[in-house]
């Protein structure tokens, strides 16, 4: 199984079956604050649901369309982030992510991102990854904002949430572009 340390308190790991309990333990423990922004909140309400995004995802990593991996700090699940997509034919990933409301504030999830983005990049042979974030999301836009993305624009009305459009601002980053980031960052 996919596995990758980023330090010593910190590792990503491919999600699997018997992820699930903590997973929508996670989840339910969180679901006020995760809802504002994430529509499929609302459609998990019990272990089973959880379970079948686990195989949804299993099924993506096998077909190389997506991946999704737990965020473990100090060996313990404290989100998720991965490739909610990856095109092939264009070799573009688009990144999403979530955490606990416990966990904001470590720098866990711009580590983790930066690592997966990594991951694309170097490991994947891709030319291009994505972050879309709703405008009002300052949490979610900080992260890609953090590791340097280019805001290039937004999109009206292009997430449903609550019986609410949002617009959504788009960051992109180009391989060339991460490669020289990481060269001079050393």
């Amino acid at each position: 199984m996919f596995t990758y340390k980023i330090d010593e308190e910190l590792s990503l790991k491919l999600i699997e079956s018997k992820d699930a309990q903590e997973i929508f333990e996670l989840t339910d423990k969180n679901r006020e604050y995760l809802r504002e922004w994430l529509p499929w909140v609302d459609i998990t309400n019990k272990v089973e649901d959880t379970q079948n995004f686990i195989k949804m995802s299993l099924n993506g990593f096998v077909n190389r369309k997506s991946l999704d991996v737990v965020i473990l700090y100090k060996g313990k699940a404290v989100g998720i982030v991965g490739y909610n997509e990856i095109n092939n034919v264009n070799n573009i990933a688009y990144i999403g992510y979530w955490i606990g409301s416990d966990y904001q504030g470590k720098g866990i999830m711009t580590r983790s991102t930066k690592s997966i983005i990594d991951y694309a990049f170097n490991n994947l042979g891709l030319n291009r990854v994505e972050i879309r974030a709703a405008v009002e999301n300052t949490k979610s836009r900080a992260v890609p904002e953090r590791l340097g993305f280019t805001n290039e624009g937004v999109i009206r009305s292009a997430s449903f949430v609550n019986d609410k459009y949002y617009d959504m601002v788009v960051y992109g980053m180009l391989a060339d572009e991460w490669n020289i980031r990481e060269t001079e960052n050393r």
